[in-house]
């Protein structure tokens, strides 16, 4: 018989349950704003873009206007929905003082980690799931690829929730939290082809965009819908599993050298 201190331990589902509802709770007393506000900024880009731009540009590509920014749109909301819950979500405990409760409970960091990102994620992808059904109302939405959108869907979405767990980790105060999603990931999706084709842009300014990571998670989603993009839809998956794996690594040494968690 195999001696019990031998026994790999087992995985705590209860803890990582526990810890998704409880964050998926404060998702739910917010609700009605979560599902309002993309429904309304969903609308506005339509009544906007559509009309002052779509009316001059009809296609790109040979994609209607309408329906080209429809990818887009979903990620930046994504991008936005991802980073803010995921490093909220880890914030909050540092800034009430319950995070030495978390790391004192019977649950790994892996197990924490998947509560916490997990959370996040499904979050970003149910707003980024009314954006394409709001997207629907304007204009026809076909998804040339469906599965692999839905794929391509959780891991950029997985990816800036682990992104924003490392940002909540690295702010001092809420002030910082907005910090990078604002002066950084946001300009970076309006700069990365999020509502025009990068082949649009002459050189070297199409050049000097193909060294934004955005374009190309922004162009790898938007071939899941059309078939085609700016980039290549292999070069989009190996950089989006390359900040994936970047965000993953740094978590990992967070909890390794306790990073912030303990101060």
């Amino acid at each position: 018989m195999n001696s019990p201190h031998l026994a790999a331990p087992r995985f705590n589902w209860q803890g990582v349950w526990a810890l998704y509802r409880f964050e998926m709770h404060r998702f739910r007393r917010t609700l009605w704003t979560g599902l309002a506000v993309p429904v309304i900024t969903t609308s506005l880009y339509f009544i906007v873009f559509g009309s002052a731009i779509g009316s001059r540009m009809t296609e790109v590509s040979g994609i209607p206007y309408g329906s080209f920014i429809v990818p887009g749109l979903m990620m930046l909301s994504l991008f936005q929905e991802s980073t803010f819950n995921g490093a909220f979500g880890i914030h909050m405990p540092r800034f009430t003082g319950t995070i030495y409760e978390l790391l004192s409970a019977p649950m790994s960091a892996f197990e924490t980690v998947l509560g916490y990102v997990g959370a996040a994620a499904t979050k970003a992808m149910l707003v980024a799931a009314i954006i394409l059904v709001t997207a629907n109302l304007f204009v026809d939405v076909q998804v040339e690829h469906p599965v692999i959108m839905l794929a391509y869907l959780v891991l950029v979405a997985c990816t800036f929730s682990l992104f924003g767990f490392v940002l909540g980790i690295w702010a001092k105060g809420f002030e910082q939290l907005q910090v990078i999603p604002l002066l950084i990931v946001t300009p970076l999706t309006f700069l990365g082809g999020a509502f025009y084709s990068l082949d649009m842009l002459p050189e070297p300014w199409r050049t000097v965009t193909l060294f934004n990571p955005i374009a190309y998670l922004i162009n790898g989603f938007r071939w899941t819908f059309f078939g085609q993009a700016d980039v290549s839809p292999l070069a989009s998956l190996a950089v989006t599993a390359a900040f994936f794996a970047i965000c993953l690594g740094t978590v990992w040494w967070i909890f390794r050298t306790g990073y912030r968690l303990k101060n």
